[in-house]
């Protein structure tokens, strides 16, 4: 038996492996685009095959398309959606700008699927019937990282936060130095430290979430260049509702077809969020690494869970391995947000022409962040143990603390007796006692760090 065979498509016939799903238009993309070898995302993939799905049901609603042909593209859809095909789909990420071969690659394997004795589908004229490249991968790119967001990395994140803030009132009666441009600084709780962390996890969400109000916003119905041609007059409000019937989002045809073709603020703006994201999760991740810094010479405040080796050469060195997978992938995403601003602004006329380096990268982050955001809870701020006896010390001999008497002794009498404390290495109520008039037990209660702690005017 053959290994190949025989295919043909508008530009002529080519040789197609025996047993792709895939046809001659798919072919020629692998051939053209031997460039990464980095297929698109399987999201993306999926994505695409929802609105072959649902321009199935539609055109069949609307009379366009028979009910054998809509039944059978809508059950090999369903098939790809459903992950039975997915080493179909090897067009190379850096392809033709539109995505054209992803979509051609997405309309062949289901109209591949969907042919059957005595019933011919065809990939252009049945599976994308009503539609263009230039609408579906838009679409496709708003579809599949809407979905991502909110089934993926959303959870993720509303996970972090419920670790972070449960750890948070655990620990909410140590007390520690603050520090500011790593410098000691007055004091504050840990369960503080924590809920600032929180707070930032918290307005990710918010920021994820308004974007996802115009995420929803899709291209599909504005074909080649925005005007519709070829697709009913009803085809883009039934493709969001079918769409919303399928996934449980509310999408909506975009206010403008042109700017869904032509530009892709969205996807910039969600790739924009995912950076913020990233920045939060870099400053999570940098102060457990100070945190955990030692156990001797370092800060010593924390003490990660010990998960693997750390060293090849030092026997019994243990890192940080999650905080430092943390801050890489945090890494990565500002990298890939860069990326795609530049395609962002790469809509010439009617069309962007880097849609599939979006879609990649985008959904790509997506990936990063989510997983990153478990594992940084469930594997570093769940587990880690507090070393209270290495916050005591230093905390006693803090001469920042001193800052509370501004209102009672002056900002430059409080200067110098920090400056005494620290040269003496000497806790600052000792020296206080001795170069003001106070008496130790008011010392002891203005400069008590948990205190302190509170805000406030000390009286």
């Amino acid at each position: 038996m053959s290994d190949f065979r025989s295919e043909r498509d508008s530009m002529g016939e080519l040789r197609v492996p025996a047993q792709a799903l895939y046809g001659a238009q798919t072919q020629r993309a692998v051939e053209n685009f031997p460039v990464s070898g980095q297929p698109m995302p399987t999201a993306f993939i999926h994505a695409i095959a929802r609105i072959k799905l649902a321009a199935a049901r539609v055109n069949q609603a609307l009379g366009l398309l028979d009910d054998e042909r809509a039944v059978a593209i809508t059950q090999a859809a369903q098939a790809v959606i459903d992950g039975r095909h997915d080493d179909q789909f090897p067009v190379d990420v850096f392809q033709t700008g539109s995505g054209t071969s992803s979509n051609m690659n997405v309309n062949e394997v289901v109209a591949h699927l969907a042919s059957r004795e005595g019933l011919s589908v065809g990939p252009n004229d049945h599976v994308n019937m009503g539609q263009s490249s230039n609408d579906v991968i838009p679409t496709a790119i708003h579809l599949s990282a809407a979905l991502e967001v909110t089934a993926r990395l959303r959870p993720a994140l509303v996970q972090l936060r419920a670790t972070i803030d449960e750890r948070a009132v655990e620990l909410d009666h140590v007390v520690k130095t603050g520090r500011t441009h790593l410098m000691d600084a007055m004091p504050l709780r840990l369960g503080q430290e924590l809920g600032g962390w929180s707070s930032q996890v918290g307005q990710a969400i918010e920021r994820l979430d308004s974007t996802l109000l115009r995420l929803c916003r899709l291209a599909q119905g504005g074909t080649a260049v925005g005007t519709g041609i070829n697709a009913h007059p009803e085809f883009a409000e039934r493709m969001a509702r079918d769409l919303s019937e399928q996934t449980g989002l509310e999408f909506v045809p975009n206010d403008s077809f042109f700017a869904s073709l032509g530009a892709q603020d969205a996807a910039v703006e969600l790739s924009g969020q995912l950076r913020g994201l990233a920045c939060v999760i870099m400053k999570i991740a940098n102060d457990l690494r100070w945190m955990n810094s030692g156990p001797l010479a370092g800060l010593g405040e924390i003490e990660l869970e010990a998960l693997q080796p750390g060293s090849s050469i030092m026997p019994g060195k243990v890192n940080p391995v999650i905080p430092e997978s943390a801050a890489q992938a945090a890494a990565q995403v500002m990298g890939l947000d860069a990326a795609v601003a530049v395609a962002g602004q790469s809509g010439n006329f009617q069309l962007n022409v880097m849609l599939p380096l979006i879609a990649s990268n985008l959904l790509t982050s997506i990936t990063l962040m989510s997983n990153t955001a478990r594992l940084l809870g469930e594997r570093a701020i769940a587990t880690f143990r507090v070393r209270e006896d290495r916050l005591a010390e230093p905390l006693a001999r803090n001469p920042i603390l001193v800052t509370a008497l501004n209102g009672v002794i002056g900002y430059d009498a409080a200067a110098a007796i920090a400056k005494s404390a620290y040269q003496a290495r000497r806790p600052i109520i000792d020296v206080a006692e001795e170069q003001t008039d106070l008496g130790r037990e008011e010392l002891e209660r203005l400069l008590d760090p948990q205190r302190l702690t509170r805000g406030g005017i000390p009286e």
